[in-house]
């Protein structure tokens, strides 16, 4: 890698996989959830990818997702995954490592 060019990992950004069944309940407060909780403690510094997986199927798959909603943290750092509506927000940021 040049110098000056930085990997997601490298600069710290928080970036999130959230996978969703269509607009159940549970789905809408995990992401209602999961953005107050970015807004407050990574502000600025996150990016949430919202995956319905009754559109996209593959991806649940590829990911090995066994119940709704999941949240993975892919970067940075070590990958961390937890599921729920993410109601406990102490318990998300235990689990995430924030």
């Amino acid at each position: 890698m040049e110098n000056g060019q930085n990997s997601t990992a490298e600069s710290g950004r928080h970036e999130f996989l959230l996978f969703v069944s269509g607009m159940s309940v549970k789905s809408g407060h995990a992401i209602e959830n999961l953005r107050k909780i970015c807004d407050t403690y990574l502000p600025g510094n996150f990016e949430i990818q919202i995956i319905d997986i009754s559109r996209d199927r593959e991806q649940a798959v590829n990911y090995q997702i066994v119940g709704i909603p999941t949240l993975i943290k892919t970067a940075p750092n070590t990958p961390r995954i937890i599921m729920g509506d993410l109601s406990d927000t102490e318990k998300v940021l235990r689990i995430l490592d924030l």
